[in-house]
Formats: C-alpha cells, sequence, structure tokens
C-alpha cells in the first residue's frame, strides 16, 4: 500500500473494511468500536453486516514526554497492558506508568458517562464479536480490548482495522480467531499516515453515530 493509494477518510475505510467482513452479516454479530477513530469506521460496519454496534472504551497509556507512543494501555473493568519492558522502557518509573494511568481512567470513565449513559453494556457472551478501530499501531490499545473482550466468553472474537504495522497484526493472530486487516504496509510509521483526512473524532461526531446507530433498538 503506497501513501497515495490512502484511505479517504475514516468512512471511506469502513466501507472498504465492511466487504472483507461480509461473511459475519447477521443480528447476532455485534460491532465493537474503539472510541473516538473506531466508531465511524465500525459505524459502516455495522451498517452493512446488519449487526449491532456498541463500544469497547479502551485508552492508550502515553510514555511521558511522547505520548504518542504508547507504553500500554487500559479498558473498562480494570485491564491494564503494558508493553514489554514498562516500567523501566526509556526510563519511565512505576510511579509515572501509575500516574498516567489514573488520569486516563479519568478520561475512560468521563467517556463512558458521555457516550454511553445509562445505556446497559453489551452481551458478548456466545456471539461473533468484532474489533474495531481505525489503525493498528503497537497494539497495546486493542490487546486490551481483546482481553476484556475475551473475558466475556464470546464465540467467535474477529479484530478488524484498515490498516496496522506488519508485526503488531501478526501477533493479534495469535491471539482471536481472525484478524482482517486491509493493509500491512511494511514502512508503516503512523495510522494518520495512510489517511487524506485524519482528522480527530471529536465526542459530539461519535455520539451522533452512535445515537443512529441506536435508534429504536433496546436499551437506548
Amino acid at each position: 500500500m503506497q501513501q497515495t493509494d490512502a484511505f479517504t477518510d475514516r468512512a471511506h475505510a469502513g466501507r472498504q473494511l465492511a466487504r472483507q467482513l461480509r461473511q459475519y452479516a447477521g443480528p447476532d454479530t455485534l460491532v465493537l468500536a474503539l472510541p473516538r477513530g473506531g466508531v465511524p469506521v465500525a459505524f459502516p460496519v455495522a451498517q452493512a453486516l446488519h449487526a449491532e454496534l456498541d463500544l469497547m472504551l479502551v485508552r492508550k497509556l502515553g510514555l511521558p514526554g511522547q505520548e504518542e507512543f504508547a507504553m500500554g494501555a487500559i479498558a473498562s473493568g480494570g485491564v491494564r497492558v503494558l508493553q514489554p519492558g514498562v516500567p523501566g522502557l526509556m526510563g519511565v518509573t512505576q510511579e509515572e506508568v501509575d500516574e498516567v494511568t489514573r488520569r486516563e481512567e479519568q478520561e475512560l470513565a468521563r467517556r463512558e458517562r458521555r457516550y454511553r449513559g445509562g445505556r446497559p453494556p453489551p452481551r458478548l457472551r456466545g456471539r461473533t464479536v468484532i474489533l474495531v478501530d481505525d489503525g493498528i499501531a503497537t497494539g497495546a490499545t486493542m490487546q486490551a480490548a481483546v482481553e476484556v473482550a475475551r473475558h466475556q466468553a464470546p464465540e467467535r472474537l474477529v479484530v478488524a482495522a484498515p490498516v496496522g504495522a506488519p508485526d503488531t497484526v501478526a501477533s493479534l493472530e495469535e491471539q482471536v480467531d481472525e484478524v482482517v486487516c486491509l493493509a500491512t504496509p511494511p514502512r508503516f510509521r503512523a495510522v494518520g499516515q495512510w489517511y487524506r483526512k485524519f482528522d480527530q473524532t471529536s465526542d459530539e461526531e461519535v455520539q451522533d453515530l452512535l445515537a443512529q446507530a441506536w435508534a429504536g433498538t433496546p436499551g437506548q
């Protein structure tokens, strides 16, 4: 995949991704988006599959001073996944890891309240669950999402993303039933590199897409 072949935006990437997930179409499939960027990708996937759309709330733990680098991730239910060598990696201490974790836990709780309100969590047990993000770099956030999902005993667990780092995708393939990734470019540096438009997804956009997906469904 060359940069000139980049996805137009997240919605375009989601439509492309949906074509590779057609075998999972049906009402018993659950598409779980990783907010915020995964939601506009997952929305057309869920539409195309006639599947339920919901959220898998996960937060990256950014390395102090280099926040774009993920030293780990947290997810709902107290799950924390750290990269190998953390603490210690690039001099980060246990205290710094714990401080970043506390800060991100607060943001996770804020998003839970804002996005879900009083809506009950979705049922994963016995279903095909597709975890969707706009791309996979270090894989820390997706690994946290996989751990949370696996504890709820889905029948089949699938990871789906438009683009991902080759080594990370290969690692995830050992953890789930299937990984569907449209492109694993060898010169992968960042997810945004493979989109022509990669603006930050707002809370309002997330809420709007969820409102559309949840309109007329139980638990709204």
